[in-house]
């Protein structure tokens, strides 16, 4: 009897996933396939490991005592593919690598850049998704490193490299009856409809907790995750646009961006991962480190997300 590493992760697949498309989809081949290379490990066992005759692909008897077994060859498999990469200096697998929605990231995805050149071998698998989801995935394992908006103060329990601090300022049109004020505060623009970014994210985390502290309840007309979709509702007198120093910056002669005063608060950008790094993410973050504290002439630092 002769079993093959991959058919045992197909079988896997298939047990998790409980439907043969879907695990096929995950494994990265046909359908057909996959049901082929389940029945000759079947075939190869002498019993039926999957009951094909309900609407989901579910265990047998069989299925359920061979999928633990199933799991552990693979786990010693990839160990003693580790082993042997870290002997000869090489990294393989794969890395998860988070980012807050619509920040422009151009250091990450140098640092990006040079991982893979320096080791082809590993998957780079990048996701976005808002701050405090992104937090959630790192602490459980499922993100390897994540690029997040943070409000004042970095997470807990996790490693982080901040990357950019800077405070919030409301963006109004060069009309509106604040443009020619040096600054404001949270009651002047509470007055008026608020554009946003959505909860989860740094900016809106800051503002807020803000707002809450001083008993202000501010109308959130609209949200958007980009700071450019922001931007441009604000320009059209749909509502004041909250934004970070930079982001107002980037408006300059579309909006004016005038300091929150009473909101001190900083927002602002970290990578974050846990103290328990894989080989490929040991290998990843000083090329993060690279990119993001020593920038290269011309290189912009991405906005605060």
């Amino acid at each position: 009897m002769i079993m093959e590493l991959r058919q045992l992760e197909y079988f896997i697949a298939v047990a998790e996933e409980e439907n043969f498309t879907r695990a096929a989809e995950r494994v990265h081949i046909s359908q057909s396939g996959i049901s082929a290379q389940v029945r000759q490990l079947e075939r190869d066992l002498g019993a039926a490991l999957i009951d094909r005759s309900g609407r989901k692909a579910s265990l047998t008897t069989a299925g359920t005592a061979a999928l633990e077994h199933a799991r552990a060859v693979l786990a010693s498999a990839q160990a003693v593919r580790r082993a042997v990469d870290e002997v000869n200096g090489m990294i393989r697998g794969r890395i998860v690598v988070g980012m807050v929605t619509a920040c422009t990231v151009s250091p990450l995805f140098d640092a990006l850049t040079r991982f893979h050149l320096a080791h082809p071998g590993v998957e780079i698998t990048l996701t976005e998704d808002h701050s405090d989801r992104l937090i959630e995935r790192v602490r459980a394992g499922a993100t390897d490193l994540a690029l997040i908006g943070v409000s004042g103060t970095t997470p807990q329990g996790l490693d982080t490299l901040p990357i950019v601090s800077e405070r919030l300022v409301a963006a109004v049109p060069l009309g509106h009856p604040l443009a020619e004020r040096p600054l404001v505060t949270l009651a002047d623009i509470s007055m008026y409809p608020i554009v946003c970014m959505p909860e989860g994210t740094g900016i809106r985390t800051v503002f807020d907790r803000a707002c809450a502290a001083k008993g202000i309840h501010p109308d959130i007309a609209l949200q958007a995750s980009a700071p450019s979709a922001i931007a441009d509702l604000a320009i059209r007198g749909l509502g004041i646009a909250i934004l970070s120093e930079s982001m107002g910056a980037s408006q300059a002669g579309r909006l004016e961006a005038l300091v929150i005063d009473d909101v001190e608060t900083p927002t602002g950008l970290a990578l974050i991962w846990t103290a328990t790094k894989s080989p490929a993410l040991r290998e990843l973050l000083p090329h993060c480190r690279q990119s993001f504290t020593a920038p290269q002439p011309g290189q912009v630092l991405p906005s605060v997300g």
